[in-house]
């Protein structure tokens, strides 16, 4: 039996196959006259532990099934999820290759941040992801989900605590896995892109076998996809790519350079100038270019963007299995395991040295080096990530007190385990090769530089594979990450009232969690054996008890109320102890087609272990000098225009974690409707809000530079005064580190800066659906959805005594205002078909001074079943080859946000059969 729904949500009338398994519970026939209804049984919806008659409940809730994620073309779990209208934060993906989680996949629910995502498995939290996002905390990695096993996935887009306790702040995504199953299935797949790169074939078995009294799943799949590189997209593999610049006039990065520092930063180059040097390498181009200050001549290495990924290759295959035996006594043992493992290999940029300022004897001046290195010269070093969970659980079901209740108890343990390696340049072996030995004393000028009389023919002339290993290593990183928790949820009707019965759970939870980060010793701080690379360790752990409890009571046969309220106590090296969160919603249905509904709820989340437990760690950013810019006189656009980069440039920061940290507090609110207008149309809207407050999260190097320039000046661009005595500019001035004496006076040095509780983050919005199917006797069955979110206001404010301030229209602010989804499908005897559509509202142009329109991408998946054992499909995403919007004013790599994709389209041919 076909869904009729392709898109399936709590808001929109569902209709199941028969026997098909809805939240734990078989769902039963009954006698009708349609033969495409069925009428479910008592079901668990994610959001609540009591079991009822129908999905709708006081909080929407969002389903999307196996199905649908064949149906819409997805390859993957993660690029479904990743559509999902309440997506509209931007997150660090593959595109961030020089990122700290390169390979991992994650998701921020309404902006608020990926770590405020609770991950559940068969309701059971899942382990983190061992490396830290971007360098600081712990997130989930949604790639690691084969589709295989998956029966669907429920969405609750909103505060959870008082039920999921810790973390469910933004929204609860539960994946629920195959259960009695009966039967085989063998799928197989392959496609490529059509702009070039990214060949794939997937391999699935899915079967199981059933007994009068036992129940046996599983299933297997193995994904093997190529890697593409900004090489095979003419639109990003260089300089020249920048948008509003005439390619002749683009400024690529200075491949070689030996400056000069004290007569006017003239280059150093051998016989022959600037021509014969950069002919000597196949990757550089010599430009002489004029910016206003003087003719500047370079070797240019324009495609420099080429060298790195925009998808890792990926090879990974996972095994699940589920088991269920009667015991008698109306009494059920059931085990699960599910276990994931990854090969992948992720290209960043090649690698670039800067030997740092130095006195040479031969010259009799002060110097400064770059070289930027091809794939030809390192032999195209790449990442290597060796990644394995695994989910195991065993629970025992029965009931007690004559029958009146159900109880569960469950055991389980979430695991993931991480190896990571790349090479990278040796400090001191590097600077041996190029410079050579360094000779006693220091510049005669300053007393500061060391004396070195540079190799010219090492420095002027291309290294091979065989010379970059001579002076390079593989760092190396091992992480781990676990969390192992035991449960006993008791559930059913305490008494009977005039309405129907009072529904009960309560669940009794204790659980530990624990991870540990291994960096190579040699990136640490403090560590200079390899060359500008920095790298974060820690480790740590935490248990944590809870006891929760709900009520659902029919207050009247059109109006019910829940309630649920639970405490939460923690054991670790925090002032956090305990929490206690509650909610409570209200139903009514003034006539059967109409539902009127509310929910509220308060949330917390316990400060990330990565926040806490996080040992001293370094980083590297290009950040913008806001204060000597301004000292200088000058606008930011004409500091921003000087090529000599005096007010942008790289610098070190420090971070690490503060056990000093308090949890996060929240509460959500939501309001709307669900009219099933009729038996095959149904829509909803829904309003939401959520507000937190004592944001954890580091202060930005932007901000501290900002307000660095505005302390020390005593006002800021608008000519608010700041007192540089006040507590907030002693802070903000200490955290930042600027060099005294030498050519490089003045100029930052390092950015101090950790994680703190900030003060209040504020998202609120609306959702709407429309669910329409049409059955024709001519022309097939019709499936129409459209889903639709827009966020209505955004507020933030960085410190307690901040105002907050309304964001949403900001323009430095890159989430997406408005997502909508829709599909269409069609079925007519053995032919199918679905075109499936989403579209990203505008945002701002990179310049931050205006926004760029809408975007919408297509895919279509066309499929034919010969008989009752075989079918075909052919898939292709990305229908019209669009990439991103075009920004006139995105003047870096990728040139386009990193929301978008630029894998462009993707055909894949399925073919199913069914024993």
């Amino acid at each position: 039996m076909i869904l009729i729904s392709l898109i399936l949500s709590i808001n929109a009338p569902v209709i199941y196959a028969q026997d098909e398994d809805v939240n734990n519970t078989q769902t039963e026939e009954t006698e009708t006259e349609s033969e495409d209804s069925v009428e479910l049984g008592k079901v668990s919806v994610t959001g609540s532990r009591i079991k009822r008659n129908e999905f709708e409940g006081a909080s929407p809730i969002q389903v999307m099934t196996s199905e649908q994620i064949e149906a819409e073309g997805f390859s993957t779990v993660y690029d479904a999820l990743n559509s999902l209208t309440q997506q509209t934060g931007a997150v660090q993906n593959e595109l961030t290759q020089s990122g700290f989680t390169s390979n991992a996949n994650v998701i921020d629910l309404r902006g608020l941040g990926p770590g405020r995502v609770l991950y559940l498995i068969n309701g059971r939290r899942a382990a983190d992801y061992p490396l830290p996002y971007n360098g600081q905390s712990n997130v989930n990695n949604f790639g690691a989900l084969p589709s295989a096993a998956i029966e669907r996935i429920e969405i609750l887009a909103g505060g959870a605590s008082a039920i999921y306790g810790s973390d469910a702040v933004s929204g609860v995504i539960n994946v629920i896995l195959k259960k009695d199953f009966d039967g085989d299935e063998v799928s197989a797949r392959i496609g490529t892109t059509t702009e070039g790169g990214g060949d794939s074939w997937k391999l699935q078995w899915v079967g199981g076998k059933t007994g009068d009294d036992w129940s046996l799943t599983y299933a297997i799949e193995h994904l093997d996809r190529d890697e593409i590189l900004a090489a095979e997209r003419e639109f990003m593999d260089s300089y020249r790519d920048e948008p509003g610049v005439d390619p002749a006039e683009a400024t690529g990065l200075s491949g070689i350079m030996l400056r000069d520092r004290l007569n006017g930063n003239t280059q150093i180059y051998p016989n022959g100038g600037l021509e014969e040097l950069c002919g000597r390498f196949d990757h550089l181009e010599a430009q002489v270019r004029d910016f206003g200050s003087g003719p500047v001549d370079r070797c240019y290495y324009f495609d420099y963007p080429a060298t790195q990924g925009i998808r890792n290759s990926d090879s990974n295959t996972s095994i699940y299995s589920y088991f269920s035996k009667d015991l008698g006594n109306d009494m059920q043992l059931a085990l699960s395991l599910s276990w994931w493992n990854q090969e992948a290999n992720a290209t960043s940029n090649t690698e670039f040295w800067q030997g740092g300022l130095y006195y040479d004897p031969q010259f009799e001046s002060i110097f400064d080096t770059q070289r930027i290195f091809s794939p030809a010269e390192t032999g195209g070093g790449k990442q290597i990530f060796e990644e394995e969970s695994l989910d195991f659980a065993i629970s025992l079901t029965g009931f007690a007190f004559n029958d009146r209740f159900e109880w569960e108890a469950t055991v389980s343990h979430s695991g993931y385990d991480l190896y990571r390696e790349r090479p990278r340049l040796l400090a001191q072996e590097t600077r041996d090769y190029f410079l050579g030995e360094q000779l006693p004393g220091l510049d005669p000028e300053f007393g500061l530089y060391p004396i070195y009389n540079i190799n010219l023919d090492h420095y002027f002339n291309p290294i091979t594979p065989e010379i970059y290993r001579s002076i390079s290593t593989i760092v190396k990183y091992d992480a781990d990450s676990s969390t192992t928790q035991a449960s006993l949820v008791f559930t059913g009707d305490l008494w009977e009232m005039p309405a129907g019965d009072v529904g009960f759970a309560t669940v009794l939870e204790y659980g530990t969690q624990e991870y540990e980060l291994i960096a190579d010793p040699r990136i640490l701080p403090g560590q200079s054996t390899i060359y500008n690379l920095t790298g974060t360790g820690g480790g740590g752990e935490r248990d944590r008890f809870a006891v929760g409890t709900e009520l659902a009571v029919p207050l009247h046969d059109t109006l019910d109320l829940t309630l649920a309220a639970r405490f939460d106590n923690y054991d670790d090296i925090t002032s956090v102890d305990d929490a206690f969160t509650w909610n409570a919603g209200l139903q009514w249905r003034p006539i059967d087609q109409l539902l009127i509904r509310g929910n509220y709820a308060t949330s917390f989340r316990a400060p990330d272990m990565h926040f806490i437990f996080a040992n001293e760690s370094g980083f590297y950013s290009t950040v913008f000098d806001e204060f000597a810019c301004r000292d200088a006189g000058l606008t930011r656009d004409e500091c921003e225009d000087d090529d000599e980069t005096d007010y942008s440039y790289s610098v070190f920061g420090v971070r690490k974690g503060n056990p000093e940290l308090m949890e996060e507090e929240g509460e959500s609110w939501t309001a709307g409707f669900v009219w099933d207008a009729t038996d095959n149309l149904s829509l909803s809207l829904d309003f939401y809000s959520i507000e937190l407050e004592g944001v954890v999260g580091d202060i930005s190097s932007e901000y501290i530079l900002e307000n660095e320039a505005n302390c020390r000046l005593g006002n800021d661009l608008q000519g608010n005064s700041y007192d540089i005595n006040s507590q907030f500019c002693q802070f903000i001035v200490n955290s930042v580190i600027r060099t005294v004496g030498g050519p490089d006076d003045g100029q930052i040095e390092q950015v101090n800066r950790g994680p703190i509780n900030r003060s209040i983050l504020t998202n609120e919005g609306v959702d709407a659906s429309i669910n329409w199917n049409l059955n024709t006797d001519t022309v097939g069955l019709w499936r129409f959805n459209l889903t639709w979110s827009h966020i209505l206001d955004q507020e933030f404010a960085e410190f307690d005594d901040e105002e907050p301030r309304s964001y949403r229209d900001d323009l430095t602010n890159f989430d997406f205002r408005s997502r909508v989804r829709a599909s269409v499908g069609w079925q007519y005897e053995d032919f199918s078909a679905t075109l499936y559509g989403q579209r990203w509202g505008s945002l701002p142009n990179w310049a931050e001074t205006g926004r760029i329109g809408h975007f919408a991408t297509y895919n279509l998946n066309m499929g034919y079943q010969f008989n009752s054992h075989f079918r075909m499909s052919f898939i292709v995403n990305n229908l019209l080859n669009d990439f991103h919007p075009k920004d006139e004013t995105f003047n870096t790599y990728p040139y386009f946000w990193r929301a978008f994709s630029p894998i462009g389209r993707e055909m894949f041919i399925q073919a199913t059969y069914t024993f």
